[in-house]
C-alpha cells in the first residue's frame, strides 16, 4: 500500500473531480498524519495499523467521502440529524458535488467518529 497508488488514482481523474478529491486527500492527510495511504477495494484510503480509517472515490456526478464502516453515518445522524444536512449518504458513503471544497467540518467530525469506534481517541 502506497501513496503513490493514491497519486495514480488522482491524475486518472477529470476536474473538477481531480481536484476535489486531492483536497479531501489533503485534509485527511492533515487529520491523520500516521496513517498509511494507498488502495482498498480500489479506492484510496487512509489506514491506521492495517485498519481502514477514511477514504474516497470519484463517481460520474459526485465524489464520496467512505468512513469504511457501517455504523458511522447511521450513528452520527441518530446522534446529530443536522450533521450530515445537505449532503447524501447512504450507511457506506457521503456524496458530495465534485465541484466544491470538501467540508472541513463535516470531514473531522466523521475522522473522529471512526477513530473512537476503533478506540483510537
Amino acid at each position: 500500500m502506497t501513496a503513490a497508488e493514491i497519486d495514480a488514482y488522482l491524475a486518472g481523474l477529470d476536474e473538477p473531480h481531480r481536484s476535489t478529491l486531492a483536497a479531501l486527500r489533503d485534509l485527511l492527510a492533515e487529520l491523520l498524519p500516521d496513517a498509511e495511504q494507498g488502495l482498498s477495494y480500489a479506492a484510496p484510503a487512509f489506514r491506521m495499523g492495517g485498519t481502514p480509517v477514511a477514504g474516497f472515490s470519484a463517481a460520474a456526478r459526485h465524489v464520496s467521502y467512505l468512513p469504511h464502516s457501517g455504523t458511522v453515518l447511521t450513528d452520527l445522524a441518530a446522534s446529530d440529524p443536522t450533521a450530515l444536512e445537505g449532503v447524501g449518504w447512504s450507511k457506506g458513503a457521503v456524496r458530495l458535488p465534485a465541484d466544491r471544497p470538501p467540508p472541513r467540518a463535516l470531514i473531522t467530525t466523521l475522522v473522529e467518529a471512526r477513530l473512537a469506534e476503533l478506540g483510537r481517541t
